[in-house]
């Protein structure tokens, strides 16, 4: 299985549009908490719903359940301690046994959008390793 992730922060509509044009990606799949907010105005839910479909003929899927929790995120954007952020992530992510909430199917192919730019300093790269740990069987490809 293949498994793309992207961040839009300091990335123009054009370039991360044209990031998304990969052999097989077929949805991109939201792991924000909060998808409607006007920090990013293509990124909003409908918007980028309407602009992957006109754009890159792919499919857009908001999965919650691999967000951060509010608590955890607000405490994150207060403090931005990283570690600290991590391991609440990943505890959460272990106690809600996402690889049992999430299909197979809806992964391969697809794209986890977050907000940061570099994916070691998203939760989508905790999301992305712990379904490989707990899988086996997945290629995590960063944007």
């Amino acid at each position: 299985m293949k498994l793309y992730t992207i961040g839009f922060n300091k990335k123009t509509s054009e370039e991360f549009f044209d990031q998304l044009n990969q052999p097989g990606l077929n949805r991109v799949v939201d792991v924000r908490l909060r998808n409607t907010s006007a920090f990013a105005g293509f990124t909003r839910k409908a918007d980028l719903r309407f602009f992957l479909r006109q754009i890159n003929d792919i499919d857009y899927v908001h999965q919650v359940s691999l967000a951060p929790s509010k608590p955890i995120l607000t405490q994150f954007q207060r403090t931005r301690d990283f570690p600290l952020y991590t391991q609440h992530v990943l505890r959460l992510i272990t106690e809600r046994k996402i690889e049992k909430r999430v299909s197979k199917s809806l992964i391969d192919g697809a794209c986890l959008l977050g907000s940061e730019a570099m994916a070691e300093k998203c939760h989508r790269w905790l999301v992305a390793e712990y379904l490989r740990e707990k899988w086996g069987d997945l290629e995590i490809i960063h944007l």
